[in-house]
């Protein structure tokens, strides 16, 4: 059945987002999908819409920026970055910034992408960051509230990490053995992420859900509620 919902985007050029776009524009749920982000995305479809726009000028455009359900797949790591003042700013100032102005222009649901360790009280600085900002969106007037926590991410990236290639090699050589409690630590795609995040806004369900990495990576993604 065809709806005419609106879809919003926010970094729909990363490994997540470059994967969610083209189902966003697939699916029939939406007869519009805005992109938001500092650069246009290269994609060209009659339901596309583009705000390319500074994230810390996202109020000013909040007009412009109306939208059913909002997905924001903004991230960095502290070495793309460059310091833990830039970290923030991505990680936390624009997530909960976008949360902010699409809730103000009565938005239905949130889903966000935020990781596996995700904790407020964490002494890692990324972890601690990512459970501040699961704590803002949590505080904002959506219907429902999506958190997706998944564990390293496979795909491929814009920019070369050795690092993650390194550790996403091995993990996908330990799939097959991370069983029980360890199975959470799989590796999992960022397209079954993405396919993840669709469903959870299709479930059109309310309060607040957490998706850990383990059921994202299950075909359904199991729903927790807390």
């Amino acid at each position: 059945m065809k709806l005419n919902k609106t879809a919003l985007i926010a970094g729909a050029s990363g490994l997540i987002g470059s994967q969610l776009l083209p189902l966003l524009l697939a699916s029939d749920r939406y007869s519009k999908v805005i992109a938001v982000g500092r650069r246009p995305v290269p994609h060209v479809h009659p339901k596309l819409e583009q705000r390319v726009l500074e994230l810390d000028c996202l109020e000013e455009h909040r007009l412009s920026l109306i939208a059913d359900d909002v997905f924001c797949c903004l991230g960095t790591t502290m070495r793309q970055a460059g310091s833990k003042t830039a970290f923030y700013k991505v990680d936390y100032l624009y997530v909960v910034k976008l949360a902010a102005v699409t809730a103000a222009n009565f938005a239905a649901q949130f889903m966000v992408v935020s990781s596996m360790g995700a904790d407020s009280d964490s002494r890692i600085y990324y972890n601690h960051v990512k459970g501040e900002m699961e704590k803002a969106v949590r505080q904002t007037p959506f219907r429902a509230i999506h958190i997706f926590r998944p564990s390293l991410l496979l795909g491929e990236r814009g920019e070369k990490r050795s690092g993650e290639q390194f550790a996403a090699v091995l993990l996908r050589l330990l799939n097959p053995v991370l069983v029980g409690p360890l199975r959470k630590y799989r590796a999992v795609p960022a397209a079954t992420v993405a396919r993840a995040m669709l469903l959870a806004a299709e479930d059109d369900g309310g309060g607040v859900r957490v998706h850990l990495s383990d059921e994202i990576a299950a075909a359904h993604a199991p729903m927790r509620k807390v």
